[in-house]
């Protein structure tokens, strides 16, 4: 017992003793489990897992007759595990799945660490009655030689492990449908493979794979194969031979051609080509609909050799394209090149790493904390994190960084912005186009951090010697900045801004038709705060003054200092050099100046007022119900020149109020949305507090939001007529009541924005509260506790955001033509219908199904439908984070060892499109 409690080296006692030790260790802990529920024993999120279930065995439970599904966690000893093993088959005759996991602790960069299983023990073979064995996240070097025997086996899960071969007895499990050996280190399959016949699912993606052996085309039974992010150079033409094949996945790899007989494959559905080396493919695949092929250099002639005859070919650069359900992947020190499924690219040059690394990513939803702005800025791509932080790279990595085109390019720039050393800093960025609505914004990183894309008035800058120098404005020549001699006595970095103003907008604020305004100047340095020699600043007059004619009584220097959000006129405080078209005045150290032609004498206010009006953008907020379910709403916040063109796209589907009226908000301004008068949130969301939704207002992003709402009244009654009110900041701990709101509503800073009415109608009898109440369907739950789950609510309300898009998102999950047109067929006026039976039709056959969710986000951001694909990856977050919550709330308790039950927790709505 010591030996173990004490926690001895291996060595020192043999497996059998430990298993003993480790029995009446656990018998004396008074914790010891309780005797297991059902037919589940589930030890694997247990730190002693492995000595509970010794205890069971050692007291010979009789209730261990009749488990059949058993969970370890990798991450135990290695020899208390295998003396653990040993005691199975002989404990637990009935087992039917055995699944030993790691994967559920983390590494110092926050990686998935791998489980110590090395082996099993012989005696597992003797588990006649088993079908499925999970031995994913952990160290198999070699696959165990007790597995072949295992002749039950229906599903076979060895991935992220470090395989560097399959033996060729796997061959000898002829019940096998289901492998699974992805994230390993295989070079080459063994021929017997082939003999698998009754083998349905194979998954060989993220290996060293570089051929395929002919065999592979005598498994007749096969519906899907996975061969991604490989080094396949060519396919065998057996593969035209997989009859029953659906879905053959083959992007990212070194394919230069593919057999035609593919396009020949009766029930072939997708066949992914993406990222290869394909220069010319069979015509019959070229126009196939279900294949695709973006990423290859189709018709570009073969490059150029210039290397001697007998010189060695450099292998090509390895190539990775991710789908969503993976958040990293792996650098070696000869570089890749990597497709994430958010749609960013990352390029490592070979010798960018020094020993492999595993790059982990996240895309977050913007808000201030991790998107910061400068007042003039406008952000134009969500916040792409990736880790390790501040990890050097001996060569800088290439990114990448879709983003959405600005409105306005007139002087104007685009840059990609990061975290570096605890401040933000722009890289400089360079600008590829694909479509002229699908922009790549291109920079290069030393390391990694967070990333976004803004957009920012032109940034001149240039290195100030002790001699002086000369910058301008290239958006506006007549701005400049004079460095004379002895201005500074170390070179320091200066930065120049000019933003444009309206003058409409000015004459309307002062009242003045003969009002105008210089550019807006921003400067700003490095180093010690002030010059040691004055700088002279020129700036161009306001439009339509002249140095000849002016009153100089209406010109007035402004001058803003931040932080502080006021202007001081300066006027009296400087020399004003006036010629025909600029003025010129001299400074000592840098800020905002800004140059206005009025009438008015106290002008710092209104500079103030003026300033903001530049920053401010006039959107209309909208709220509409679902025609068909009117428990949906769709709330959006739109500048008000696109609110027309968008309510014609929806009106189809939705009915609501006329749009609020005109509202200014900032870039970045927080707001929230409370439903009012018997109407609340039905739904568990990340961004709803105590029934209000949160919102940050981005002018070029997307701020949309959709719900299903319930009602405390009864609805048989007699209908609810509720309203939406839109606030600005943050959640307060409570929002003001209607008829406070009201009074409130006039004032000048009032938080309050606006209000729009809604309606939920009344039920007959016949008649329930929830939406698809009608749908013949039994309560669905795709995914698992520990991921996340889709309930039947989340599919409805996914299913009413597809839309008429809904037939490619179903290729793309896997659906033939044929099922396409029999669903439009028997739904042939009724499009809500066609979603709802295609999405569910699919969800029960996933039920159970590892990766269904994942398949699903894939299949949506295939379809360029990752506003939705972002709302499942919301709900499956919330999910973690609950499933997380719950097992710190237990603390792992004893008493908690009984398996969940059928109704497993349920899952939040989307949280934003």
């Amino acid at each position: 017992m010591a030996a173990v409690e004490e926690g001895l080296e291996p060595q020192v006692a043999a497996v059998g003793d430990a298993a003993g030790d480790a029995a009446d260790t656990v018998d004396a802990d008074p914790g010891a489990p309780p005797l297991p529920a059902g037919n589940r024993l589930s030890l694997d999120l247990h730190p002693r897992g492995c000595r509970r279930l010794l205890h069971l065995c050692a007291r010979r439970t009789p209730q261990l007759q009749e488990v059949e599904f058993l969970q370890l966690s990798g991450h135990e000893d290695p020899r208390l595990l295998e003396a653990t093993l040993a005691r199975v088959p002989e404990s637990l005759p009935h087992l039917r799945s055995l699944v030993i996991k790691g994967g559920q602790h983390w590494d110092a960069q926050g990686a998935c660490a791998r489980g110590s299983l090395t082996t099993l023990p012989a005696s597992l073979s003797g588990l006649a009655r088993l079908v499925h064995l999970d031995l994913s996240f952990n160290s198999l070097e070699t696959l165990p030689a007790c597995v072949p025997r295992m002749s039950g086996l229906d599903a076979l899960l060895l991935s992220h492990n470090r395989l560097s071969e399959l033996p060729a007895a796997l061959g000898a499990l002829s019940a096998l449908t289901f492998l699974s050996a992805t994230h390993n280190r295989l070079p080459m399959l063994p021929p017997a493979l082939g003999a698998l016949r009754a083998l349905r699912r194979l998954d060989l993606s993220e290996n060293l794979l570089d051929a395929l052996p002919s065999e592979i085309g005598s498994l007749l039974s096969l519906e899907e194969l996975n061969l991604a992010s490989n080094r396949l150079q060519s396919l065998p033409a057996s593969l035209a031979e997989l009859r029953s094949l659906r879905l053959l996945v083959l992007h990212s790899n070194l394919l230069a051609s593919v057999p035609a007989g593919l396009a020949r494959l009766p029930l072939l559905a997708r066949l992914d080509l993406r990222d290869n080396q394909l220069r010319d493919v069979p015509p019959e695949l070229l126009d196939a609909p279900f294949v695709r092929l973006q990423g290859n250099p189709l018709g570009e002639p073969l490059p150029d050799s210039c290397s001697p005859p007998g010189s060695p070919v450099a292998p090509e650069m390895p190539r990775l394209f991710l789908t969503s359900d993976f958040d990293s992947f792996p650098v070696t020190p000869h570089g890749c090149s990597v497709t994430l499924a958010c749609g960013v690219r990352l390029q490592f040059p070979a010798g960018a790493t020094a020993r492999p690394v595993t790059v982990r990513y996240r895309l977050w939803l913007p808000e201030p904390r991790l998107a910061p702005l400068g007042p003039h800025d406008a952000l134009l791509s969500g916040v792409l994190e990736l880790q390790p932080h501040g990890v050097a790279f001996q060569q800088e990595v290439g990114l990448w960084l879709l983003f959405v085109p600005p409105r306005s390019w007139r002087c104007r720039e685009v840059v990609v912005r990061t975290r570096s050393r605890g401040s933000w800093s722009d890289l400089e960025t360079h600008l590829e186009e694909e479509t002229p609505k699908r922009l790549w914004a291109h920079c290069r990183v030393p390391h990694f951090s967070w990333f976004l894309v803004v957009s920012r008035p032109v940034c001149n800058a240039c290195l100030v010697p002790p001699e002086g120098t000369l910058l301008w404005s290239s958006g506006h020549p007549g701005v400049k900045v004079t460095f004379p001699p002895g201005a500074t006595e170390e070179p320091r970095h200066v930065c120049m801004q000019v933003v444009r103003t309206v003058g409409r907008e000015l004459q309307a604020l002062l009242e003045e038709p003969e009002a105008a305004a210089s550019p807006l100047l921003c400067l700003s340095q490095s180093g010690p705060s002030s010059f040691l020699r004055p700088v002279t600043v020129q700036l161009p007059l306001p439009p339509g003054v002249t140095g000849l004619g002016l009153d100089r009584t209406r010109l007035h220097l402004l001058y803003r200092a931040p932080p502080a959000t006021t202007w001081d006129d300066i006027t009296a405080q400087v020399a004003l050099e006036l010629t025909h078209l600029y003025a010129r005045f001299q400074v000592t150290h840098f800020s905002w100046y800004w140059l206005w032609y009025t009438t008015k004498a106290c002008v710092g206010g209104l500079a103030q007022k003026a300033w903001q009006r530049l920053r401010l953008h006039r959107v209309n907020l909208i709220v509409l119900q679902r025609r068909r379910d009117p428990e949906q709403v769709l709330l959006q916040c739109l500048p008000r020149n696109k609110v027309d063109a968008t309510l014609r796209r929806l009106l189809e589907r939705y009915r609501g109020p006329e749009p609020s009226d005109t509202v200014e908000m900032f870039e970045g301004e927080k707001f929230f949305a409370a439903f009012e008068r018997g109407i609340d949130v039905d739904a568990d969301r990340p961004d709803c507090v105590q029934g209000r939704l949160r919102f940050v207002f981005y002018s070029h992003l997307k701020n949309v939001k959709e719900v299903y709402v319930t009602s405390t009244l009864d609805r048989r009654a007699q209908a609810v007529r509720g309203q939406v009110s839109f606030y600005r900041g943050a959640v307060p701990e409570e929002v003001p009541e209607e008829a406070e709101a009201a009074r409130l509503r006039k004032g000048m800073d009032a938080l309050w924005m606006a209000t729009l009415p809604i309606k939920l109608p009344r039920l007959h009898r016949s008649e329930g509260p929830a939406p698809g109440a009608g749908l013949s369907l039994a309560p669905l739950n795709l995914g698992d506790a520990e991921s996340g789950f889709l309930t039947q609510s989340n599919l409805l309300n996914l299913a009413g955001r597809l839309g008429p898009d809904w037939p490619a998102v179903a290729l793309h999950l896997g659906l033939s033509y044929q099922e396409l047109q029999r669903i439009r067929h028997e739904f042939r006026d009724d499009l809500d219908g066609q979603i709802r039976h295609m999405l569910f039709s699919w969800a029960e056959r996933q039920a159970g199904q590892p990766g269904a969710v994942g398949l699903l986000v894939q299949a949506l951001e295939q379809s360029d439908r990752r506003d939705v694909a972002e709302e499942v990856q919301a709900i499956l977050e919330l999910g973690r984070h609950k499933y997380q919550d719950g097992i710190r709330r237990t603390s792992l308790a004893p008493k908690d060892l009984a398996p969940p039950g059928p109704c497993a927790p349920q899952s939040p709505e989307p949280a934003q499109a």
